[in-house]
């Protein structure tokens, strides 16, 4: 079988490195907020050319904390409006509800599946206050453009980062665009932990403050509280590991973009449609998704001829039990998406082999 993600081997490949830096913090007797933490942070906003890197527990709670640190600077307040492509994950939009904001859905781009100009301008209102741009699958979104229409409106923007590591666009990354952007360290994420983990990054140096503090339990000094915060600290040992990753995760995105290439270039079956890339520097390939108007015919075959395929996402968050309230409503494009796509496997330390039988197999199905 050729797993769609093989965690294992991509970790093996640094597993010397990842255990010396374990041993390190485990022999060092400082398990929170320490120099592992303080290094990864000035490392990873040095990566994504920002001036600030928060290290927090996961990449729900960057964004949370994002959101909940502009309330407590009284730059949005509860019932503000929040656009975001619908067709995201469920955590773009549990971030909006988690801080009594209103999550306004509009449909992606046909094209990249990423947030769509045209969708943003047309959802505005007097109520609007933050855009939200999914980076999806590992594609920037039309950022000068999105950047051009918060400026106008005087609007904020947050980059859900989550799956675009390292991706640029006109020589600027992702999570250097925004006021503020959320990433995740998942360990299949293109920067993964080895558990979780997340960074919030910004240029704003007020906002950095009160970050530190909202992630510490609202306080920048021990047993003084600032804020009403949380527990959402990076531990030793993840910000350690992520230390060694992140050497490493340049040369991971050019194998990601010579495979995404051959399938681009290979696959030449008309019953599977192959993604739109608006620019190649813009597009890290965390997942390559295929569309396909029979996917579980598709699925089934894969399968059959041992080759793992997972969906993202199955169910698009308006129609989850989570969000009764919004089930009724009609996203025509983003419900086709969640019906017809399907992930394929990309890995960077996939075989020749591997992407050969990928390819093949592909070509081969029919109805």
């Amino acid at each position: 079988m050729i797993n769609f993600l093989n965690l294992k081997a991509v970790n093996a490949q640094y597993e010397e490195e990842l255990k010396i830096v374990c041993a390190r913090v485990i022999d060092s007797g400082w398990y929170i907020m320490g120099q592992e933490l303080i290094d990864f942070e000035q490392r990873f906003a040095s990566f994504c050319g920002t001036k600030h890197a928060i290290g927090v527990a996961n990449g729900l709670d960057a964004l949370i904390l994002i959101l909940r640190a502009w309330k407590e600077q009284g730059k949005i307040q509860d019932g503000d409006e929040i656009i975001v492509q619908a067709n995201t994950y469920i955590a773009s939009i549990l971030a909006i509800t988690a801080n009594n904001l209103t999550p306004v859905l509009v449909e992606p781009d046909p094209n990249t599946f990423n947030l769509s100009v045209e969708g943003v301008n047309a959802a505005i209102t007097s109520k609007t206050k933050v855009i939200l741009p999914v980076h999806l699958y590992g594609q920037l979104s039309p950022m000068p453009e999105i950047m051009d229409i918060a400026n106008k409106n005087g609007l904020l923007v947050l980059e859900d980062c989550a799956q675009s590591h390292g991706a640029h666009l006109d020589g600027q990354k992702a999570g250097n665009w925004g006021h503020a952007a959320g990433f995740s360290f998942y360990p299949g994420k293109n920067l993964g932990a080895l558990g979780d983990a997340g960074a919030i990054t910004t240029n704003d140096s007020e906002l950095a403050e009160v970050l530190k503090a909202l992630r510490n339990y609202g306080s920048h000094k021990k047993y003084e509280n600032i804020y009403v915060g949380i527990n959402s600290r990076l531990d030793e040992i993840q910000a350690a590991m992520l230390n060694v990753k992140l050497k490493y995760i340049e040369n991971e995105t050019v194998r990601r973009q010579e495979i995404a290439t051959q399938y681009l270039n290979k696959i030449k079956n008309k019953l599977v449609k192959l993604p739109s890339v608006s620019h190649p520097s813009a597009h890290v390939w965390h997942l390559f998704v295929v569309q396909c108007e029979n996917r579980l015919s598709l699925q089934n075959w894969l399968e059959k001829n041992e080759v793992q395929s997972l969906i993202h996402y199955p169910i698009p968050p308006h129609k989850q039990k989570a969000y009764a309230e919004m089930n009724n409503v009609s996203l025509p494009l983003t419900e086709y998406i969640h019906e017809h796509v399907l992930s394929i496997p990309l890995d960077p330390t996939m075989s020749q082999n591997d992407i050969d039988k990928v390819i093949k197999v592909l070509n081969e199905y029919t109805l």
